[in-house]
């Protein structure tokens, strides 16, 4: 299950359920069990259903009805100086959270360690 079709494709992956949803929603819309669940079995089927490998199925779920939450999603030409700011914080406290992680268990903190 994959949403990058370009990337998963060019690996030739021997089966593939392609979801055209933002990157991380693989398995479904967030907070929608339903969508989940449709997912799954739908991906199951690819695995037993596929003629040959590098089978690609694409789910007939949308993610919007409007192909443009394309151009907004995590594009960082639609987003202020501000909001840039905002997303750098937030994921720089996240890698310091894991960093903090791996040090307490005693694993590696960079490549080259």
């Amino acid at each position: 299950m994959g949403c990058a079709k370009d990337l998963v494709e060019y690996c030739g992956a021997p089966r593939f359920l392609f979801s055209d949803f933002p990157l991380g929603n693989a398995a479904g819309r967030p907070n929608d069990p339903e969508s989940q669940a449709f997912t799954l079995e739908l991906a199951m089927k690819v695995l037993e259903t596929a003629p040959g490998p590098r089978t690609t199925v694409q789910s007939p779920l949308r993610w919007n009805d409007d192909a443009l939450w394309k151009l907004d999603f995590s594009n960082i030409d639609q987003m202020s100086e501000e909001e840039l700011a905002e997303r750098k914080k937030a994921f720089d406290e996240v890698k310091e959270v894991a960093k903090q992680q791996r040090i307490k268990d005693g694993l590696k903190v960079h490549a080259a360690e």
